[in-house]
């Protein structure tokens, strides 16, 4: 079978925007995660996530920050609900010497416990975290030429969950497609079966999909390369940030692309920066602070409840983030206010861009799903590059080469 053209969607039926799950976790001996033929996988509410002889369905959260796949084989504490049976794992452990165990790892000075398994912990940012070990198992994948092949691959089989109880949202598993040797693609990529690229499109309406291989039109992004300054994220170098088309005087900026935090993460100097900003804009419009509301730590209430970023948004204007780019003219990032803002339960606007030094992300600036909706966002591994561009994500592209 050719890598040329082929490949699988996933078709997200359901993701909620408001799961926080960031990426930055615990380090001794925990997984700070982060990592064609052409696929493009449907990822769906009850995902056609495959396994050798009955296929189960799953509801996963996907992480383009991180490497490991796990879905859910138990809930020790709290008692959580999952929307699916729990996986039963097969009998082909991964060992704990095995280069796979090091890549989630991280490293190849860790103790191993029992030697004919390898455990993990992952913990982030929110207090979330799995303990489990990884297992080999048999997925079915249906390939866009029609070709359907048995694969076998090593997932993290998550047997102690703890949810917090202000992120808790009932999931299958995480599935990883980050940079890291045990994420999905990787392993696909690995196996000659896609290019290592993945891509995905965040409806902000719910939904989208995920693809996996160079299937994605590539003259239709911006473009800009991977940063050199990080290799275990999808990270962009250089950029400068403008605040309403004007310069803020910020630049040479780190960000990191993740979906698995729902909002977006600006350095302590960036994020002061942006309040002074909004503080000035928003002098003498129709809506005043919101310290009562505690959805998130800024929030704006106007004369009545609102019900949609659009009946707010003429009162922000937009931020970008300028890359480096091939060309002459750098490749701009644009996040509008709907990209920024959210509604919470009582009907404030509130600002969906959180000062990163309170989780530990020092002079990191991370891009979360908010900023990425309505963007297909493409992820080449084999060029070193990030590309995006405006995208109606309700619509799974069609093409001569890619058939769903």
């Amino acid at each position: 079978m050719k890598l040329e053209k082929l490949g699988f969607f996933i078709v997200l039926l359901f993701l909620s925007s408001s799961t926080s799950l960031a990426w930055f976790g615990n380090s001794k001996n925990k997984i700070s995660t982060s990592n064609g033929r052409n696929s493009i996988l449907p990822y769906e509410q009850s995902s056609s996530s495959s396994s050798s002889s009955s296929p189960p369905s799953f509801l996963n959260r996907f992480r383009s920050g991180s490497s490991v796949v796990f879905p859910v084989h138990g809930n020790v504490y709290p008692v959580g609900y999952t929307p699916h049976p729990l996986y039963r794992p097969s009998n082909d452990l991964v060992p704990c010497r095995h280069p796979m165990c090091a890549s989630v790892h991280q490293t190849n000075n860790y103790d191993c416990e029992v030697e004919h398994q390898c455990d993990y912990e992952v913990e982030y940012a929110d207090h979330y975290s799995s303990l489990g070990v990884l297992v080999n198992d048999v997925y079915v994948l249906n390939f866009t030429n029609g070709v359907q092949l048995k694969v076998r691959m090593a997932l993290g089989c998550g047997y102690d969950q703890i949810f917090p109880d202000s992120s808790y949202h009932p999931i299958d598993g995480m599935l990883g497609l980050g940079r890291g040797k045990s994420s999905l693609i990787s392993q696909l990529n690995n196996q000659g079966l896609v290019r290592n690229v993945v891509g995905h499109c965040l409806s902000a309406q719910g939904g989208g999909y995920i693809f996996f291989g160079d299937v994605y039109d590539s003259s239709r992004l911006a473009w800009t390369p991977m940063s050199s300054r990080d290799s275990k994220h999808y990270s962009a170098g250089a950029g400068e940030l403008t605040f309403g088309g004007k310069r803020t005087g910020f630049g040479n900026l780190l960000a990191v692309f993740d979906t698995g935090s729902s909002y977006t993460y600006f350095n302590s100097n960036t994020y002061q920066a942006l309040i002074s900003w909004l503080t000035k804009e928003l002098a003498g419009k129709p809506i005043k602070e919101a310290p009562e509301d505690q959805t998130l730590p800024l929030c704006w209430y106007g004369k009545r409840p609102f019900r949609s970023v659009y009946e707010v948004r003429k009162y922000f204007k937009p931020i970008a983030l300028s890359f480096p780019s091939s060309g002459k003219i750098k490749a701009q990032f644009e996040i509008p206010p709907e990209a920024y803002l959210i509604i919470s339960n009582m009907g404030n606007v509130c600002l969906g861009i959180l000062n990163g030094s309170e989780v530990g992300m020092e002079g990191l600036n991370l891009i979360g799903d908010i900023s990425m909706l309505d963007k297909v966002m493409v992820f080449d591994n084999e060029k070193q590059l990030i590309g995006w561009a405006p995208a109606d994500c309700n619509r799974v592209p069609k093409s001569r080469d890619v058939s769903i």
